[in-house]
């Protein structure tokens, strides 16, 4: 629900995306091309996911190494009316939130409040108990890289409940910890949203304050992130302007709107809101060492195997490999409605581009990755 995390082999980069590198234009350029010269690589990328049977909307905004950005659009942002997707309008951006979590836990680590190889137990005494789940044995490390083995509860929610349903942090926990352990702490790696869920409880008991609040005092404001939210109980709205969610009905392929949903079944997993320039500026500030201290970002970027993608996962954060050589930072999310991929390359170059409703399958999802890899190959 809150991130698609493929297993098996990586898939060879298509030729939807070599095509689309091979007819970028440079990021930053001023002004958008007309019609009469037809479209550009990210531009042709959008227009390909929104084809007949494809995604309602897509939008990018891809950012150069001199921080100039550029903002894209495709499609149709309320099949209802037909009006017009927004220009970066706000999304929902499902488990890019934890890469903000897990910044937050990384601070207070800065500060001496918290110890990566501190077991869990230190800061939630008694909370972490089940059927070979024992949190004595895990470390706050193991939780931020998903090599707890502790289960995932995003599976045990219908997603047609979120509509409506508002779920407590703990009540989230307690639905993971019925089920035994994916595997000894330590010994694995699975991705797990009840990981998040605790980095969340650990913030907010070490802090004093909710989780939102230090996600908006210790990131948002400091990077000037104005459209980013973490969303208030009961809040079902998205404020600004946007593009309208979509999922399909299993029953008989229709989409219907769900663009209004109780997003707390991501909380510190998936919960919040933004654009895809502040994701990309975000994910840059992170990179260029302006929110982590350098001992914890180098914490934060070391990483174990996601299978055999060729990606890894850090701390709250994923190293995907670029078909054009190198690596790029990010994480992406999925939540009802929308589905966002992107990241930020060593030398300053980002891309993030949301679709409106999540991809049925993971060759849905690399076809938007690609238009992600093929910004970044420019």
């Amino acid at each position: 629900m809150w991130q698609r995390i493929p297993s098996g082999r990586r898939a060879a980069w298509s030729a939807v995306a070599a095509a689309l590198v091979a007819g970028l234009l440079t990021v930053g350029a001023a002004p958008a091309p007309s019609a009469a010269a037809g479209p550009d690589g990210v531009q042709q990328g959008l227009n390909a996911l929104v084809r007949p049977g494809g995604v309602p909307a897509a939008l990018a905004s891809v950012q150069d190494r001199t921080g100039r950005s550029r903002t894209y659009t495709a499609g149709v942002g309320d099949l209802s009316t037909g009006g017009k997707v927004p220009n970066d309008g706000q999304v929902r951006i499902g488990s890019n939130t934890k890469t903000f979590t897990a910044v937050v836990v990384l601070q207070l680590v800065g500060e001496g409040k918290v110890a990566l190889d501190e077991p869990i137990e230190t800061y939630l005494p008694g909370l972490v108990r089940g059927d070979g789940i024992d949190g004595n044995r895990i470390k706050v490390r193991q939780l931020l890289q998903h090599t707890s083995g502790i289960p995932d509860y995003e599976g045990l929610i219908e997603e047609t409940v979120l509509r409506d349903r508002y779920f407590e942090p703990r009540e989230l926990l307690d639905l993971a910890l019925r089920h035994k352990a994916e595997f000894a702490p330590g010994k694995g790696f699975r991705y797990s949203n009840t990981n998040y869920v605790l980095a969340g409880l650990l913030v907010q008991r070490v802090t004093g304050r909710p989780l939102p609040e230090e996600i908006d005092r210790r990131i948002l404001k400091p990077l000037g992130l104005r459209h980013t939210s973490f969303p208030a109980a009961g809040d079902r709205t998205i404020r600004e302007a946007h593009p309208k969610g979509y999922r399909r009905d299993a029953a008989d392929g229709q989409l219907r709107d769900f663009t209004e949903l109780d997003p707390s079944a991501g909380w510190a997993a998936g919960q919040m809101i933004s654009t895809n320039t502040e994701v990309n500026r975000f994910f840059t500030a992170l990179l260029a060492g302006r929110l982590l201290p350098a001992a914890q970002l180098a914490e934060m970027r070391t990483t174990v195997p996601i299978g055999d993608t060729g990606a890894g996962y850090g701390l709250g954060i994923i190293s995907r490999p670029l078909p054009c050589g190198g690596v790029y930072w990010g994480h992406g999310g999925d939540i009802p409605g929308f589905e966002s991929r992107g990241g930020v390359t060593e030398d300053g170059r980002a891309a993030n581009v949301t679709v409106t409703t999540v991809p049925a399958d993971d060759a849905g999802t690399r076809q938007v990755e690609s238009v992600v890899e093929a910004a970044l190959c420019r």
